[in-house]
C-alpha cells in the first residue's frame, strides 16, 4: 500500500505547496521594476515615469493598497495607468484611495476590459486553447453575455477630478517642468473598443516627446503606433504570463503578442520603423485566480533618457 500510493501523495503534496506559495506569498510579493529607455530627443532632460497596471482591486486587499500608496515616495515626473483597476464592482473607492497619493502627480490613464466588466469564473486551460487557436478576448470569439457591469464611470470621474488625462481613443498633453509630452491612447483592444482611426497620423510635431498608451498589446495596435512613428508604447494586460515555468517563462500572453515579450522592455517593428514596447506584468490577478508563480506582481519606474 505504501509503495502504491507514495508517489501520487507526494505529487499532490507538492502541488498543494505550490498553490499555497503562489496564492499566499508570491501574489502578495510586490516588486518595482526599474528600466531605462533611450527615447528622448537630444538635449531633453530625463523623465521618470511610474507605470501601474492590472491592479484588479478586490475589497480588503490592504497590503496591495499600502504598497500602491507607498509608490508616491518615488516622486515620479508623471504616472501612467494602463488599466484593469477593478476585479470587484465595489472596488472603486479602494482603488481611488490606494492611488490617491499618486494622483498628486501629473498622470494619464486608459481602461481595460475589467474596468468595464466584472470577471467570470473560467477554466485556466482555456487560455492555452485560445493561444493554440489564435482567438483572444472578443477577437474571434462570440460577444460576452451575462456579464457584470462595473461602475467604471465612477472610476473615470475620480481620475478626471484628480487631473489625470483620459486617453480613451484620444490624445492629451502633459506639461512637465516646461517640457511638452503628447500622449496618444486607445481603449481596450481585447474587447474591440480601440479606434485607432480617431488618433491616426502619428506625433503632431508640436510636442517635445510623444508616446502611445494602451491596455492590451495586440499586434494590430503595436503595428499602428510603430508605423506612425511613436518611439515608445506602454501596455499591460498580460500579467507577465501570471503562471510561468521557472527557467522557461510564460506560456500565454492572453493576446496575440509572443511570449518572449510578455513583460518588460522589448522592441516592435512595422513598416521599416521600430518602437520600444514596455509591458507591465501588473500587480493584481483576476479574483477567481488569485495566484502568481515565477511572476511576482509589479509596478515599473521607467527612466526616459536621450536616444543614442
Amino acid at each position: 500500500m505504501r509503495a502504491r500510493y507514495g508517489v501520487p501523495l507526494s505529487i499532490a503534496a507538492a502541488g498543494a505547496a505550490g498553490v499555497l506559495y503562489a496564492a499566499g506569498f508570491e501574489a502578495r510579493s510586490f516588486r518595482l521594476r526599474r528600466v531605462t529607455i533611450p527615447v528622448l530627443p537630444p538635449g531633453m532632460r530625463p523623465l521618470r515615469v511610474l507605470q501601474v497596471s492590472d491592479i484588479h482591486m478586490v475589497g480588503g486587499q490592504r497590503k496591495k493598497q499600502r504598497w500602491l500608496r507607498s509608490l508616491a515616495g518615488l516622486r515620479p515626473d508623471f504616472v501612467i495607468n494602463t488599466g484593469d483597476n477593478l476585479s470587484d464592482p465595489e472596488g472603486v473607492p479602494e482603488v481611488l484611495d490606494a492611488l490617491g497619493p499618486l494622483m498628486e502627480f501629473p498622470g494619464a490613464y486608459v481602461f481595460g476590459s475589467n474596468d468595464y466588466y466584472g470577471p467570470k469564473l473560467r477554466n485556466p486551460a482555456r487560455y492555452l486553447l485560445e493561444r493554440a487557436n489564435g482567438r483572444f478576448g472578443l477577437n474571434g470569439n462570440a460577444p460576452a453575455t451575462g456579464v457584470i457591469h462595473n461602475p467604471w464611470e465612477d472610476l473615470r470621474e475620480g481620475f478626471d477630478t484628480a487631473g489625470w488625462l483620459n486617453l480613451t481613443n484620444t490624445r492629451g498633453t502633459l506639461k512637465i517642468e516646461g517640457a511638452s509630452l503628447e500622449l496618444t491612447g486607445l481603449d481596450d483592444p481585447h474587447i474591440k473598443r480601440d479606434r485607432y482611426a480617431q488618433v491616426a497620423g502619428g506625433p503632431s510635431g508640436t510636442a517635445d516627446f510623444s508616446m502611445g498608451v494602451v491596455h492590451a498589446p495586440y499586434l494590430r495596435v503595436l503595428d499602428s503606433f510603430t508605423s506612425d512613428g511613436y518611439p515608445l508604447v506602454l501596455a499591460g494586460h498580460t500579467h507577465g504570463g501570471q503562471l510561468c515555468v521557472p527557467f522557461y517563462g510564460a506560456l500565454v500572453t492572453n493576446c496575440d503578442l509572443d511570449t518572449d515579450r510578455v513583460k518588460g522592455l522589448s522592441t516592435h517593428r512595422a513598416e521599416g520603423r521600430e518602437s520600444y514596447l514596455h509591458v507591465s506584468a501588473g500587480c493584481g490577478t483576476n479574483r477567481y485566480t488569485p495566484v502568481r508563480f515565477a511572476c511576482p506582481p509589479e509596478a515599473s519606474l521607467l527612466t526616459l533618457v536621450e536616444r543614442g
